[in-house]
């Protein structure tokens, strides 16, 4: 499989380089998901290099899906907000959440202090507390792949880990996916993805540094390559690049609404309720 690179100063910027770069140079292979017809999907391995990932303007406009939709999803990523619909033993609800691997990984190791408990390990925690002894560490990560479960699950975790390290004052973090839709994930997945790395910084009271996205299968599946088209590549010839990126600022309103559509939700747990206020008051603050 061809091994692609692409850079940006900011993170709509690295995106857009690395669609560019896998549409022309990307290999043409087969998926598992293909229907009859179906013209074969364009992947490459992709390594993708966002040197200033809080720059802005930060959102690009060509990502599928609504600006509620985006802030819908770091709230997951962050906060756990849809946790409480994992059911491990129901194919039909959610397996998994990133938040649920990554700050409270379910490990089958029996709690030293209770042996009829196992251990739920903050791993972000545990990294924040690693990256504060010495900044410089190589161990300061977060994994998410549960090899007694994902291996038979019907949609095992595309995340496979995070890896922080603070380099020049600044924390850098790698995020490595085993398998990335680049049109229609990759952009919501990078976004959530440096949230998580905007907060371990701030733990750490330092600024965020680089951030770089590693995908073993980063692809454009062929079954959209029309929508693909006439969205993503005809904006491109249409329309400058700084008509193609919005400010974070800008989208507030947009954020706000996913807010209150995960408020409305009759499910939504107390203890999350409570988070995505606090956090509508600081985006309304802002806006």
């Amino acid at each position: 499989m061809i091994g692609l690179h692409a850079q940006g100063t900011t993170l709509p910027l690295a995106w857009e380089q690395a669609i560019l770069a896998l549409w022309a140079h990307g290999d043409k292979v087969k998926t598992e998901y293909d229907k009859p017809g179906d013209p074969l999907s364009r992947d490459a391995f992709m390594t993708i290099e966002v040197l200033r990932p809080l720059r802005e303007p930060r959102i690009h406009m060509c990502m599928p899906g609504g600006y509620h939709d985006l802030e819908k999803y770091v709230c997951e990523v962050l906060f756990g907000v849809h946790d409480h619909w994992i059911d491990s033993q129901n194919p039909n609800k959610w397996q998994y959440t990133y938040f649920s691997r990554l700050f409270n990984y379910f490990c089958l190791m029996p709690d030293p202090l209770n042996k009829e408990k196992y251990l739920l390990v903050n791993q972000i925690e545990i990294a924040i507390q690693k990256l504060k002894k010495c900044p410089h560490t190589r161990r300061a990560q977060a994994i998410t792949w549960q090899p007694w479960v994902d291996n038979e699950i019907k949609d095992p975790p595309c995340l496979q880990r995070l890896w922080f390290r603070v380099y020049n004052g600044r924390l850098c973090m790698t995020a490595h996916i085993r398998s990335n839709d680049a049109y229609k994930a990759a952009f919501m997945n990078m976004f959530a993805f440096t949230e998580v790395q905007r907060y371990v910084a701030q733990r750490l009271k330092i600024p965020v540094g680089s951030y770089i996205h590693v995908a073993d299968s980063f692809h454009i599946y062929g079954s959209y390559f029309e929508q693909f088209q006439m969205g993503f590549l005809k904006s491109l010839k249409e329309r400058e690049f700084k008509n193609r990126v919005v400010t974070t600022e800008s989208c507030i309103p947009y954020f706000l609404e996913g807010i209150k559509e995960l408020l409305l939700e009759k499910d939504m747990p107390a203890v999350k309720k409570k988070q995505l206020e606090e956090r509508a008051s600081a985006w309304a603050q802002i806006g």
